[in-house]
């Protein structure tokens, strides 16, 4: 049996000099705080003596004699004195603090180029949060922006960067049409390129404004420390989730915030649907849920209508049922599918009346995910062959109390091929690739309080489960492992997570993809079958 290479957090020092990079920086910082009175005293004598060198410098010759004898005499005096030198060295530490004391300007205001931003900012806001019928208006021509806009920052570059604006409450923020306006407006007028995030206080009549920083693209497939029934969709902001996963990004170390979809039977969102643009990520997305599906013992069927053979590295994996990219391959799986959700059903049921544990081979999880559906639809229905897709009724109503969960993946252009079982059940929503506002508010069911970027990255997008917030995703890099375009680190963290090839029988060797141990359903129904012809020559993996 070949061994797996130890996970690269524990084959390197990484985590270790991490670790002492944090201790030194902490201990440097709890010094500074403690020493800081010490610090400024030193300072502070070190200016006295340089302002003590200067007035030497500045005396006369014929009266620097007069000057020592009368500073003699003053220290002598002030030794004579009962405490004398006592209160000279609390006065002299006093000067010193007094005069070491950090002495950064604090800017108490805007600038000039920022006062002029927020009154054009002002101004424009003026036609949506007033009325004629106003006597006191709080957006007026000329007015005055200090009584609207509060707790602002700004960019090197003199960009807003957190702004907190008060409205009129007459301003109608609850319908999404004119909350898109304002929106749409201070996303123009704060500088395009950026992201937004837009916070409505409703009660208070109170938005506030805020850039995001970009979410992290080089985190790849790995090991996600997740318990079974969860599934890490991909990564978002902090504020969004009250959880935190450590990840490896290229060889640091750090606490990313997941969007963590759970499924099963107790799960509100049993099913996925993925809708995105061509380069998007929903690939990328798929081949992530089915590492993560088969890293925790699940098993998974792939049906695949693009035909690009972008799966062919799980084909003939542990775990993997099949991988199909043909409308009589993709018919007989989702046949197959749907008899053994019935049958799983029918031996759960039968077993709590015998008062019995449900079997095993009914209880464990079965992910059938589809890349595409609508062309191997359009491709059965051209042949005159029944629609792949009806038989997904099946598994989608029934899917949560067999332990199955379907993920479908499509394109805008062709989800009105979709059933509407399929839009009925798929509670978990991701859009992923460039989309507008309208086409993300269609699929999620609610407008994300961010603005799009103009250029996502691949893997970039929103995230919705169930009646949930819209939460920003950045799905994790999980290429093609045999597509030599993509990043030679991410292909090869993706080789590592594939699970061992199973014995073909036959002496079938590396280029066939069968199924690798179909469930045994009701005697009608076939196992799903991959003809070893159909499938292409399948390079060998990095060791």
């Amino acid at each position: 049996m070949a061994r797996r290479p130890l996970p690269r957090i524990l084959s390197s020092g990484t985590a270790s000099l991490a670790r002492g990079r944090d201790f030194a920086r902490t201990a440097a910082d709890s010094a500074t705080d403690v020493l800081h009175p010490l610090l400024t005293i030193g300072r502070g004598l070190r200016i006295l003596a340089a302002a003590g060198r200067r007035r030497w410098a500045a005396t006369p010759k014929d009266r620097r004699g007069p000057a020592l004898f009368l500073g003699a005499a003053v220290v002598l005096a002030v030794a004579l004195v009962p405490y004398g030198p006592l209160v000279a060295l609390i006065t002299l530490m006093a000067a010193a603090a007094w005069q070491g004391r950090d002495r950064t300007p604090v800017k108490t205001g805007p600038s000039d180029a920022e006062t002029e931003r927020l009154g054009s900012l002002y101004e424009a806001l003026v036609p949506y949060f007033s009325i004629p019928e106003d006597p006191s208006p709080l957006f007026a021509h000329g007015g005055n922006w200090d009584e609207a806009f509060s707790d602002y920052a700004f960019d090197a570059a003199g960009r807003v960067t957190r702004l907190r604006i008060r409205y009129p409450a007459y301003f109608t923020d609850g319908e999404a049409v004119s909350r898109a306006r304002i929106e749409a407006l201070l996303h123009a007028k704060s500088g395009r390129g950026r992201e937004y995030h837009f916070d409505w206080d409703e009660e208070g009549n109170q938005l506030g404004l805020r850039v995001l920083a970009p979410l992290p693209t080089g985190i790849a497939a790995q090991p996600f420390v997740t318990s079974p029934g969860e599934t890490v969709l991909g990564f978002t902001d902090a504020g969004g989730v009250q959880r935190t996963l450590p990840v490896i990004e290229g060889d640091e170390p750090r606490d990313v915030p997941p969007v963590i979809w759970r499924t099963g039977p107790r799960s509100t969102e049993p099913h996925l649907l993925a809708v995105g643009q061509p380069g998007g990520g929903t690939s990328t997305l798929l081949r992530s849920i089915a590492l993560q599906a088969l890293r925790h013992g699940g098993e998974v069927m792939i049906v695949e209508g693009g035909g690009s053979g972008e799966y062919v590295c799980l084909a003939g994996r542990e775990g993997v049922l099949a991988v199909e990219c043909g409308p009589t391959g993709a018919l007989a799986t989702l046949e197959w599918a749907a008899h053994e959700t019935e049958r799983r059903l029918i031996a759960t049921h039968r077993a709590r009346e015998a008062g019995r544990p449900a079997p095993e081979d009914a209880k464990r999880p079965l992910w059938i995910l589809l890349d595409r559906p609508s062309v191997l639809a359009h491709l059965a229905a051209a042949d005159g062959r029944p629609d792949p897709l009806a038989q997904l009724q099946v598994p989608l109503r029934h899917g949560r109390a067999a332990h199955i969960t379907v993920v479908v993946a499509e394109q805008f252009d062709h989800l009105e091929l979709l059933h509407d079982a399929v839009w009925q059940h798929t509670r978990a929503r991701i859009v992923l690739g460039p989309a507008t506002l309208q086409q993300i508010t269609d699929v999620l069911g609610l407008p994300p309080h961010t603005t799009p970027p103009a250029q996502p990255p691949p893997g970039r997008g929103y995230a919705r489960l169930g009646t949930g917030p819209v939460h920003r995703l950045q799905v994790p890099a999980t290429p093609d492992p045999y597509d030599d375009g993509t990043h030679p680190g991410h292909r090869q963290a993706v080789l590592e997570l594939l699970p061992e090839r199973q014995a073909q029988p036959g002496g079938g060797g590396p280029g066939n993809a069968t199924a690798s141990r179909p469930l045994q359903p009701p005697a009608q129904a076939q196992g799903p079958s991959i003809d070893a012809a159909q499938t292409p020559e399948v390079p060998a993996e990095a060791p």
